[in-house]
């Protein structure tokens, strides 16, 4: 990773902000952007007018964008579809674009010292970067590189909509970029919703009768859970694992797997994750915070009931298994309190 770095003795920021989250169609798209050192020459000027791109007229935009686009130091932008955000809500959805947009930008291998997120949610949390981030509320009104973020994603995702209204000329995207303004709202009553729309949005939920994944779990989660759990055993038995126990439960939590590799002492706590495909951003995104804390007082009354491996090191894990084939795609452990 391209981080801990500083450039020319002045910290390196890679800000991120998104564009898209409330319109009934289109994509969500995140910016991450990494800007030159500011040196007050008129060949830097352009960095003085960066701003919220909300605050900028759709001229102004374009241009700051093309620039920033050409002397970036490096530019990401990570797109989620209208489908995608269907299939995994708005709150996947913001976390599966930071990821695609910074995965982009560290694609030219610049370095960087500090990840600035416009808000208040870290959406690389649980990743390997997610240390490095600050978040700060209007950061894209404050912080230019997040503002520079906020132009690309901004005028990237217009630019998609306006030849998307080529395509669907009917509903006028051109006019308000998927927005629910009343022009779209009654185009929609008047022919009813499009590919591009998010049928997990009113009034679009509505008119298609649309039903959540989560709603659509089918009978035989509990037989697809065991199968990923087993590929999962297997694939620390691999490694050297002893398997100690599955399925350990107690009122706070239930740990799929607790495993012990004798030769480096570290006793392991997994959950295991089942994905049918990659849309729902894999490992980086499968355990929130609130199922970290669950999995840690579940360790902690293990390590009480189990005083013989106190010598152990305790490690939080997360397998993620993928596909009609359960493959192990991802094995990784979280950040451990006790």
């Amino acid at each position: 990773m391209n981080v801990g770095f500083w450039y020319n003795d002045i910290m390196a920021i890679l800000g991120i902000d998104e564009v898209g989250r409330g319109p009934l169609a289109g994509p969500l798209v995140v910016g991450a952007v990494i800007l030159p050192e500011y040196l007050p020459y008129p060949r830097f000027d352009w960095m003085l007018e960066l701003k919220d791109s909300k605050k900028l007229s759709a001229k102004k935009r374009e241009e700051l964008a093309d620039i920033i686009t050409r002397r970036a130091r490096a530019t990401g932008l990570g797109w989620v579809e209208a489908r995608e955000i269907d299939e995994v809500g708005m709150s996947e959805a913001l976390r599966l674009a930071t990821r695609r947009a910074v995965k982009q930008a560290q694609q030219l291998h610049e370095p960087f010292s500090q990840i600035m997120i416009d808000g208040k949610v870290n959406f690389l949390s649980g990743t390997a970067l997610g240390k490095y981030v600050s978040v700060m509320p209007k950061a894209d009104d404050l912080v230019r590189e997040v503002s520079a973020a906020s132009i690309i994603a901004k005028v990237a995702r217009d630019r998609y909509m306006v030849k998307l209204a080529e395509k669907y000329p009917e509903y006028g995207f051109e006019r308000h970029m998927g927005y629910g303004t009343e022009f779209h709202r009654e185009a929609i009553e008047r022919l009813g919703v499009c590919p591009e729309h998010r049928k997990s949005f009113e009034p679009c939920k509505s008119m298609c009768g649309f039903v959540s994944e989560t709603k659509k779990v089918s009978k035989n989660t509990t037989e697809v859970g065991k199968k990923a759990e087993s590929k999962v055993v297997d694939y620390l038995e691999e490694r050297g694992h002893i398997i100690i126990e599955r399925n350990f439960k107690n009122r706070f939590c239930e740990i799929d797997i607790v495993s012990v590799d004798i030769a480096t002492i570290k006793l392991y706590f997994t959950e295991v994750k089942y994905r049918a495909n990659d849309i729902h951003g894999g490992g980086l995104m499968a355990v929130d915070k609130k199922k970290q804390k669950q999995m840690q007082f579940a360790t902690e009354i293990f390590l009480k009931k189990n005083p013989k491996f106190k010598e152990y090191d305790p490690l939080l894990t997360v397998a993620v298994v993928s596909g009609e084939d359960f493959v192990v795609d991802d094995w990784f452990a979280l950040e451990f309190d006790g």
